[in-house]
Order: structure tokens, then C-alpha cells, then sequence
């Protein structure tokens, strides 16, 4: 969340209003709906309901890639990436969401000038976390996904869901301490309502935060590089690499084997993510230069900046149904009549092979032409008369259901077969098939179910 100026923060002291125009009602040292409609449109409507729909969508998101099934490093990456933008949904709420509503209805007036000021001292310090934590979070994920892609070799040894948790500890404790000082950035002084008469609370920004060199150093310089400059330079790096790799791949698409498809596959619904995370960012970053360099940015940048902020915390989930074909089979099974998706959706008989070989022929048929090419050894099962032979054909009956075998040729049962009990026998040629296919990305033994 974009929260590097004065004038982000609802209610916040303006310098500039110390000396109060007798014409003018003021509300805490803030001219009274001086932003009112733009504030209560931008802030008290659409971020209240694209932060709703965040919220809702992060906790499905969460729920499911916390499916034992779903175990992985990349996943445990997104969950944190989830909580994250949770966290900063609601934040977004509490500090622009709620106040805005007031400022233009008059509403929630106990919590605008009483609740707000007194939690603000925390919230905002808690904002700025949420936000460097979603920002590294979604280049370590970017990194991680470099490395399954371009360097599928060193992939199993550095893409591990240790690495992964221990990562996550590190973002959260540097942002931590990074943003501690935030907490002795504002105070709170209280003053009498013009209209009310009663006694309410104001945010006023402390000593600490009025010093010039503590602003241009830590509030300017360091949030643009730590938050922008440093990440979206390597965000564009690692994912320009991924880009061309994913292109490279779907250029040779009929060689890649199944893993590989499903690691390209999650590496373009990723870099989804990246994109959608730099158009959300791209004016943020322009406020946040504007301010450094010429001076505070207009109210409207700032506006829609931390509206677009909120939209890219609360979008991914969108991303993993479209993009994710196991996150939406969960998603479909979990939250979904079952006439939408069929019964045992994650049996074995919904699934496919589809990704290994291109085939004509479904997997249940391979199925049942293993079955019955077992009853062709069996003597006692087959019956040869003249009615079932024609032209060299043997066709075996099972029930309603027929199959045409030639004799010419031994049947092959082909390499999508992997439900039977018993694994039908195997030629020569395709052992050594199976055996050279274990290179560089199939040499992670992962299980199907951990991927999106």
C-alpha cells in the first residue's frame, strides 16, 4: 500500500492548514469534503468491494493449496503471498475504506474521529509491512520459478519447501525491521468538534516524521529503492528469462515430457502474476518519483495508486481458476455442486494422460484393451470359430462392449496406462524410452497433486 506521503493518510495533520481560514470549516486541521466524492467513490465504494471480493478469494485461495495434496515449495510461496494480501486488504479497509464513508455520508462518525486515530498508529506501520512482504514474496516466487525452468538441474536442490518456509521467515523479519521506526511516526492530539461538541482525536505526525533528512533518506530515497526500484528491475530480469524459456518450449511442445509441461505450464501462470503485479504497480512508483523529486504528487495519482494496489492483492485467485487446472478442479470440487464437475472428480477415471503422448484413444479404452488382451491368453475365453475371425481380425467380446485387435502385430497397450493392478509387459524400445526420459526436470519425483 502505497503510504509514503501526508496526504495518503486520511485525516492526517497538514502543515499547511495551521493557520485556519476564518471562511472554512475544518475537521481535524482538514478542510471538510475538500475530497469528499472522489474519496467516498474511490476509497469508501470501490475499495470496500474489491477488498471484500480480495478477502474472499484469498481464504479459498489459501484453503486450497493448503490440501495435503497440494504440498509444495511454489505453493507454500503462494500462500504467504495470500496472507499477505489479506493483511493488506484489510489494512486498505481500516485506513481508507471505512473514513471514506464519513467523509462524504457523515456515517461511521464514532469510528472516523475515535476508533481511527487510535488504531492508526498501528495499522499503518502493520500496512507498510504487508506491503514489502508481498513485493519480495512475489520475487522470491519469480526466482523460484526461474530456477524450475532454466536451471531444472539445481531445481531440486534449491526448490524445497524448507528453503521455501525459511525464505518466507526472512522477508518477514526484514520488513519488519525495515518499517519499525514507522511506529514512531504519528501521535495522536484531541480537540474539540465544531458541529458535535464533543471531544475527538486527531493524528498529528511526530517530530521524527517532520525532520527533513529522516524524510528525504528513509521516507523517499529508501522506500524507492526498497520497494520499487530493486524488485520490478529484478521482476523484469528473471521473468524476460522466463518468457523466452516458456516461448523456447511451446515452440517444441510435441518433445517436452509430462513434468515438463506441467513446470511450464505453472511458469506462465506466474508470470501472469508478475505482470499483473508491475501494471498495478507502475503508478505507485511514478507517485512515489514524483514526490521524491518535484514535489507531493496530486490526489487523484495517490487515489487511484492505492486503488490499484488493492486490486492487485485482491486478483490472483482470479488468475489460479483461469490459469490453474488443478486449483480449479479442487476449487470446483470443494465449493461446487457436484453436477457442475461429476462425481470423484480426482479418481483415477477423470484423469488423463493427455499431457505425455497425443493419442486418439482415452485412457479407459487402453484400459479395457489391456483387459482384453489378457483374455486373449487365456484358452479357455477366447473362442475362435469362424464367426469371430475375419481377414485376420480376432474381436473379443466383453458385455455391450466390443474391441478389434489385429493379429498381424502384437497389441501394445501404449504409455498412458497406469491404472491396472499389473503393469503389461514392455518391448525393449520402450524401456529405453522410459529410462532416457529421466533427465534434467524429470529427475524430481513430485507428485502430481502439488502442482496448480
Amino acid at each position: 500500500m502505497e503510504m509514503n506521503s501526508t496526504t495518503i493518510i486520511p485525516g492526517y495533520y497538514n502543515a499547511s492548514h495551521s493557520v485556519v481560514n476564518s471562511s472554512l470549516l475544518y475537521e481535524c486541521d482538514q478542510e471538510i469534503n475538500s475530497y469528499g466524492l472522489s474519496d467516498f467513490i474511490i476509497y469508501g465504494v470501490l475499495i470496500n468491494l474489491i477488498g471484500l471480493f480480495g478477502i474472499l478469494g484469498n481464504t479459498i485461495s489459501m484453503i486450497i493449496l493448503s490440501r495435503p495434496q497440494m504440498k509444495s515449495s511454489i505453493n507454500y510461496l503462494l500462500i504467504g503471498l495470500a496472507r499477505c494480501d489479506t493483511v493488506l486488504i484489510i489494512v486498505a479497509i481500516l485506513i481508507y475504506g471505512l473514513p471514506a464513508i464519513y467523509t462524504y455520508t457523515g456515517l461511521l462518525f464514532h469510528y472516523k474521529f475515535i476508533v481511527y486515530p487510535k488504531i492508526i498508529k498501528f495499522l499503518y506501520p502493520f500496512s507498510c509491512m504487508a506491503q514489502i512482504v508481498t513485493v519480495y514474496l512475489t520475487l522470491t516466487v519469480t526466482v523460484e520459478r526461474y530456477i524450475a525452468v532454466c536451471h531444472p538441474l539445481q531445481a531440486r536442490s534449491f526448490c524445497t519447501y524448507g528453503r521455501a518456509q525459511v525464505a518466507v521467515l526472512v522477508i518477514v523479519v526484514f520488513a519488519f525491521l525495515y518499517n519499525l521506526p514507522k511506529f514512531w511516526e504519528i501521535e495522536v492530539y484531541v480537540e474539540i468538534h465544531w458541529k458535535y461538541n464533543v471531544t475527538i482525536y486527531c493524528i498529528f505526525p511526530t517530530e521524527m516524521r517532520s525532520n527533513d533528512f529522516y524524510v528525504t533518506l528513509y521516507i523517499h530515497w529508501l522506500y524507492f529503492f526498497v520497494y520499487y526500484m530493486f524488485p520490478i528491475i529484478a521482476l523484469v530480469i528473471f521473468n524476460t528469462a522466463i518468457y523466452r524459456r516458456v516461448r523456447k518450449a511451446n515452440r517444441d511442445l510435441q518433445q517436452l515430457s509430462r513434468h515438463q509441461r506441467r513446470e511450464i505450464g505453472l511458469a506462465t501462470m506466474l508470470l501472469c502474476v508478475v505482470v499483473v503485479f508491475l501494471i498495478c504497480n507502475i503508478l505507485p512508483l511514478v507517485s512515489n518519483i514524483y514526490e521524491t523529486f518535484i514535489e507531493d504528487p496530486p490526489r487523484w495519482m495517490v487515489q487511484v495508486g492505492n486503488l490499484l494496489v488493492t486490486i492487485n492483492s485482491s486478483i490472483n485467485f482470479i488468475i489460479y481458476v483461469i490459469f490453474g487446472r488443478k486449483f480449479k478442479r479442487t476449487f470446483l470440487r470443494l465449493f461446487c455442486s457436484s453436477r457442475l464437475h461429476g462425481p470423484n472428480r480426482d479418481s483415477p477415471e477423470f484423469q488423463t494422460y493427455d499431457e505425455s503422448i497425443v493419442t486418439n484413444t482415452t485412457n479407459i479404452e487402453l484400459r479395457n484393451s489391456v483387459r482384453h488382451l489378457g483374455n486373449l491368453n487365456r484358452s479357455n475365453t477366447i473362442n475362435r470359430n469362424n464367426n469371430l475371425v475375419h481377414g485376420g481380425n480376432v474381436h473379443v467380446s466383453n458385455g455391450s462392449t466390443r474391441r478389434s485387435v489385429k493379429l498381424s502385430r502384437p497389441v501394445s497397450s501404449g504409455p498412458c496406462v497406469y491404472y491396472p493392478a499389473k503393469s503389461p509387459a514392455r518391448s525393449p524400445s520402450q524401456i529405453s524410452r522410459t529410462s532416457s526420459s529421466h533427465n534434467g526436470w524429470n529427475n524430481r519425483k513430485e507428485n502430481d497433486d502439488t502442482t496448480l
